[in-house]
């Protein structure tokens, strides 16, 4: 690929890996950092890419890297409150019924494949993200994007690992009714 068009896409995915890297960091200047380092390395081996993924897949890969170099690097302590924005309960005990059954069964989510490739998916994603509590979210990109392990994760926010589960459950809960509404319900 030639070096003109490659800084030009590179140009193009540049707002998109900023919210990805924003999302997780929740800082614009640690965003920033991350994203340019990301986007230096593709830059310095152009030949790396061999083209068998999208270059967004390929620069998203190095991205989740330097995130996790960055959140190793910070060795932040912040303890994690399990309900930072208020009390959760009301929004379980509505979704649950006494025997532990949900109230209504979840919507069906046709052909997850091809959805999850669409574009407005990760946007109204991203959107349900931005929802979330700020702790609660970071939680939820170290595990499920991220794919950091239990013990990594603890160890970097101070967590029990009984609290990061209960902050996974909420965060997951709160997914689905925000995918629910804004996707599945179309």
């Amino acid at each position: 690929m030639p070096l003109t068009r490659l800084h030009q896409q590179l140009e193009e995915l540049r707002p998109a890996l900023l919210r990805f890297a924003f999302l997780q960091l929740r800082q614009e200047a640690a965003a920033e950092d991350a994203v340019q380092e990301a986007l230096l390395a593709v830059l310095e081996k152009p030949d790396s890419y061999g083209g068998q993924s999208s270059l967004r897949t390929y620069v998203t890969g190095i991205l989740k890297f330097k995130i996790i170099d960055h959140l190793r690097a910070s060795q932040k302590e912040n303890r994690l409150e399990t309900n930072e924005d208020g009390d959760d309960s009301d929004l379980i005990d509505q979704l649950f019924l006494a025997n532990g059954h949900t109230v209504t069964t979840p919507q069906a989510w046709a052909r997850p494949d091809s959805e999850l490739e669409q574009k407005d998916f990760f946007r109204v994603l991203e959107a349900c993200l931005e929802k979330l509590p700020e702790k609660t979210a970071r939680v939820f990109m170290m595990r499920e994007w991220l794919e950091l392990d239990t013990e990594e994760i603890c160890k970097e926010l101070g967590l029990t690992a009984s609290n990061l589960w209960v902050v996974l459950y909420r965060a997951r809960l709160r997914l689905r009714e925000c995918l629910d509404l804004n996707w599945y319900a179309s």
